[in-house]
């Protein structure tokens, strides 16, 4: 019989923790099984709003790498051949090729995929609603990249392009053997082609801030500490300071993302595009059989790949999966008791709980993009809207519609928890938890919100 109270799963080089809490702590409500989580990326922490007049002074909000936009894209990166496309046809239920030749993908495929969340479940139970639109995740197929191609090998300049448009990155690692497979470099060496992506990658930006650099010093020599100068080169004298510093911290090795930068550095590094300032999540695809042993025994290819992430990216998150296992459900995903009966099977070979890897995957897709997800519900529609972390309210209200941002006067805002531990909304104001809030809250993500607003049009006499 399969059990879940006794398995214990690897995390990092040094903490053990029992599985069941790891699931529970990833997607509340979602079944206890075999998920494996390492490493965890840290998530910036935000100032609160600026106070009003008389009160304490307050930091600045921290601010944001990568476009501010609520519509962004995460992209599966990778050498050749180590089952990219093959676990995005799982995601997202497509049918892209996937061939046992390097660059069967060059055009990059794209797809949206419903973000698994169980709050979503309980308020279409609830309301009942005649429409539900979930929130969903932008995943964009990358061709393989090769070394050199910064310099043009492999069709690299156009496959960084695609890089360069995505806005996080799933860097995907080969963890199985199969002679059947071939590799780009003759042999499978996870570490080895996390180095490649990573040096390539690099090699771009240096490339990229080493042309900004000549530009922006010239420009800053010519017009040194004086008033000549039009506004857009005056913009490239004063960032030229950060465009020395950002292309020193690359020359060391170090990837854009890691730095400690203030809000005026991260302004120039947004304008740039630059490929290490993205958001990375590891994903090591091992085979079905060493998918379904991780429960008795750490994956050894997974424990090098760790050890590289703890030296060199410290706080990176790592997710273990099998895409051929995954490719496997995904053929059952209009049949969920024949889907049903393949994890139960899986589970009685592992000898524990069994369960897909790729909600959790989707979900950490999200957290690196920092976007989250409030709710508006009730009979007619139970809809989750996406923003950005650090949202304030007025501009969530744009989100579902521009006169909602322009006319806004309050948010009447309920938070999930409390929705679901009461039962009912006017359980919610009953016990003084429906909250009025102004144009200074950050909306937080689950929040379930009304918004009050008022337009008034000014007729032409």
């Amino acid at each position: 019989m399969a059990t879940t109270t006794s398995i214990r799963t690897f995390l990092g080089s040094r903490l053990w923790a029992p599985c069941s809490r790891i699931q529970q702590s990833i997607l509340p409500g979602q079944p206890v099984g075999q998920r494996l989580l390492f490493s965890t990326t840290s998530q910036v922490t935000y100032a609160k709003p600026a106070s009003k007049k008389g009160s304490p002074a307050s930091v600045e909000p921290k601010a944001l790498l990568g476009r501010p936009s609520n519509n962004l894209k995460i992209g599966i990166l990778g050498v050749p051949n180590i089952g990219k496309s093959t676990f995005f046809n799982a995601l997202t239920n497509s049918s892209v090729p996937a061939e046992n030749f390097p660059f069967c993908t060059i055009d990059p495929s794209e797809a949206r995929v419903t973000v698994p969340d169980d709050r979503m479940n309980w308020l279409t139970a609830h309301y009942k609603p005649q429409k539900v639109t979930p929130a969903f995740l932008t995943v964009i197929d990358i061709a393989g990249l090769v070394r050199g191609a910064s310099k043009g090998e492999g069709l690299g300049n156009a496959f960084l392009s695609h890089v360069r448009s995505v806005d996080a990155l799933f860097h995907l690692c080969r963890g199985f053997e199969d002679t059947g497979v071939t590799h780009v470099d003759g042999s499978v060496d996870a570490v080895r082609d996390l180095e490649t992506i990573h040096d390539e990658l690099l090699l771009s930006d240096m490339d990229t801030l080493s042309k900004v650099h000549q530009e922006y010093e010239k420009v800053a020599q010519r017009l040194g500490t004086g008033k000549t100068g039009n506004a857009v080169e005056k913009k490239k004298r004063d960032d030229f300071p950060t465009i020395a510093k950002l292309l020193a911290w690359v020359e060391e090795g170090k990837d854009v993302r890691t730095g400690d930068w203030n809000n005026e550095e991260i302004e120039v590094i947004n304008q740039q595009y630059l490929l290490t300032a993205k958001p990375m999540i590891y994903l090591v695809n091992i085979s079905e059989q060493d998918y379904l042993d991780l429960a008795k025994q750490p994956h050894p290819v997974i424990k090098r790949i760790q050890d590289w992430i703890d030296v060199h990216h410290p706080g990176d998150l790592l997710i273990p999966f099998s895409g051929s296992f995954e490719n496997q459900l995904s053929l059952f995903e209009d049949a969920p008791e024949e889907k049903e009966m393949v994890l139960e099977d899986a589970s009685k070979q592992a000898g524990c709980k069994i369960t897909s890897a790729l909600p959790e995957i989707i979900v950490k897709g999200r957290e690196a993009l920092n976007l989250q997800q409030f709710f508006t519900a009730g009979p007619g529609e139970v809809r989750s809207w996406t923003t950005r972390t650090n949202t304030l309210a007025p501009q969530a209200a744009g989100v579902i519609h521009t006169d909602f941002e322009r006319g806004f006067i309050m948010a009447e805002v309920m938070k999930m928890d409390d929705l679901r531990e009461l039962g009912s909304e006017a359980e919610v104001k009953a016990a003084g938890k429906y909250y009025s809030k102004g144009k200074d809250y950050q909306v937080e993500d689950g929040d379930v919100i009304f918004f009050k607003f008022n337009v008034t049009n000014n007729k032409k006499k």
